[in-house]
């Protein structure tokens, strides 16, 4: 082989190599589907600032204020292309010097010049404590402060109801004098802002009389000392209009319970009567949900589903698993922020399209020779900080607890909820697609989750739990407020201190509904005595 021919060949395959390289951002971008971009990345079209402070500087919107040049008052420069209400918003910005934002569902400011806004804005500065907090630009102030969740109640001010992180922790993942990912997630009336992947804040605004369901976008220049503010790959997504996150301004939160066809006999997998009693709880707990409840599988009349605000199925799932037919169907709800809750076999989907949809709408699922499904008893000594846990004491209770799911890489926004460590007699069973594998007996003696709540990106929750065998067990008040719990959190109804009230369950009750007769050897003395066991 030639010189030349050696050197055209290498040639080659070094331009291949480059094009590859220089095409990898816009793949990488390209899987953030729905994202538009917004900014050109030369020149400000569609965007409107004070041109002695903005330009276009090495690809990215810079906002600079000198000693010989500053700012009278705080100045914006505002994207003209739409005024959005529900949406995602990600960029990358760069901060020197003293402070600046991002706005949005924002509104001029009267008797202003036409470059000052106020409304919603996503702080950072160059300093330690602001970078991530929501604050109220002419719009009532602080909102919430890093690290905290909170609710603007109608008094205009901001509660603080939860945490979602230690603000230094989250400090920590800040890079000074560099860039970094912004992403702000507006839903109906919820706020979510996270900086390098991080969630540093999470608003409801409860506040009917001043909060905005859209607005305009805009990206602040502060007032004061000399500074300069970057901000490049700016892209938005519009997303479809949701409902309110809260539940406390008289609107029915809507819950709609699938119900699988009839299974395993009387007494076990009764799905119609689990749901029955599951919705009739809901519905007379105070809260306000209303419950319905749908049987034989997947709905004849889908649209039941549209207004929704969370979906719970209990079913039998693996290929039988009503979901398999419908995923994206569910995948569009999911998007608009609708709750997921699985019970029981219904986290059981195989392995691929559907447990991948699993893992984006509850964080995890029951995988063929991953997970198992044994009998035994799991005693839950503790349970989490967690609203799904509020007023639930420990337990132990016998089910077909199954247990070692595929969850979400590192579990990634999935908080245990209940876990236990199951005994070396759950795996007697030799290997098989539910009773045993390799990897699964390599955990023995470690915990295992059996119940677990999942908060997607988006904002909306997923809740699986892997109990519900025995139709029995719904008689245990801790066994079952934990589940009702959890729905009413998918929903994003605010769950009580004491979690969501509901009368002792008795076996009159536990008795109707079921999809099978009585068998002539029931023995209603064992079920009673094991409801006065629990509930003492």
């Amino acid at each position: 082989m030639t010189s030349q021919r050696l050197f055209r060949i290498h040639t080659s395959l070094f331009c291949s190599l480059i094009c590859l390289i220089l095409a990898t951002p816009q793949l990488l971008q390209a899987e953030d589907k729905g994202f538009q971009p917004i900014f050109d990345g030369k020149t400000l079209k569609n965007w409107d600032g004070d041109p002695r402070f903005w330009s276009v500087k090495d690809g990215a919107i810079t906002g600079i204020t000198t000693k010989d040049n500053p700012t009278q008052g705080n100045t914006f420069i505002i994207w003209r292309g739409g005024e959005p209400g529900d949406f995602e918003l990600k960029l990358q910005y760069k901060i020197i010097g003293h402070n600046s934002g991002i706005q949005y569902r924002s509104f001029p400011v009267k008797g202003a010049d036409k470059w000052r806004i106020g409304g919603y804005q996503a702080d950072m500065e160059a300093g330690d404590k602001y970078s991530g907090i929501l604050y109220g630009e002419k719009f009532r102030g602080i909102l919430a402060l890093r690290g905290e969740k909170t609710v603007i109640g109608k008094n205009h001010k901001p509660k603080v109801v939860g945490s979602v992180g230690d603000t230094d922790e989250i400090q920590k993942h800040i890079k000074k004098e560099d860039w970094n990912d912004y992403h702000i997630i507006a839903r109906g009336n919820h706020f979510i802002h996270k900086i390098n992947g991080i969630t540093t804040v999470d608003v409801t605004d409860n506040d009917v009389d001043m909060r905005r369901d859209k607005g305009l976008i805009a990206l602040q220049l502060h007032a004061g000392p000399p500074m300069e503010v970057q901000f490049r790959d700016i892209q938005l997504k519009e997303l479809p209009a949701s409902k309110e996150t809260s539940s406390t301004d008289g609107a029915k939160k809507k819950v709609v319970l699938i119900a699988g066809k009839k299974s395993h006999g009387y007494g076990a997998h009764e799905h119609r009567a689990g749901c029955m009693l599951l919705a009739e709880a809901l519905n007379n707990s105070g809260l306000n949900i209303e419950a319905t409840v749908v049987t034989e599988g997947w709905p004849k009349d889908a649209s039941i589903l549209d207004d929704a605000d969370s979906i719970v199925i209990y079913c039998d799932g693996g290929g039988r698993h009503p979901y398999n037919e419908h995923l994206d169907e569910l995948d569009e709800l999911a998007k608009q922020g609708v709750g997921m809750v699985n019970i029981h076999y219904g986290v059981e989907v195989p392995k691929g399209k559907s447990g991948d949809a699993f893992l984006r709408w509850i964080g995890g699922y029951f995988e063929e020779w991953w997970s198992v499904n044994p009998h035994w008893t799991a005693d839950y000594k503790s349970l989490p900080a967690h609203p799904i846990a509020n007023g639930v004491k420990p337990f132990s209770i016998n089910d077909e607890w199954y247990y070692h799911m595929r969850f979400q890489p590192e579990m990634k926004n999935v908080d245990p909820i209940l876990t236990a460590v199951p005994p070396k007699e759950t795996l007697k069973r030799p290997d098989g697609a539910h009773s045993g594998n390799p990897a699964v007996r390599k955990t023995i003696g470690q915990p295992q989750h059996m119940a677990w709540a999942y908060e997607r990106p988006d904002g909306g929750r997923g809740f699986g739990f892997t109990g519900g065998h025995f139709h029995w067990n719904w008689g245990n008040d801790d066994f079952r407020k934990l589940v009702l719990n959890a729905i009413a959190w998918s929903a994003q109804v605010d769950v009580p201190a004491d979690g969501v009230a509901s009368a002792p369950v008795t076996l009159e009750q536990l008795e109707a509904n079921q999809d099978y007769p009585q068998p002539d050897n029931f023995n209603p003395a064992r079920i009673k005595a094991l409801l006065a066991q629990w509930n003492q």
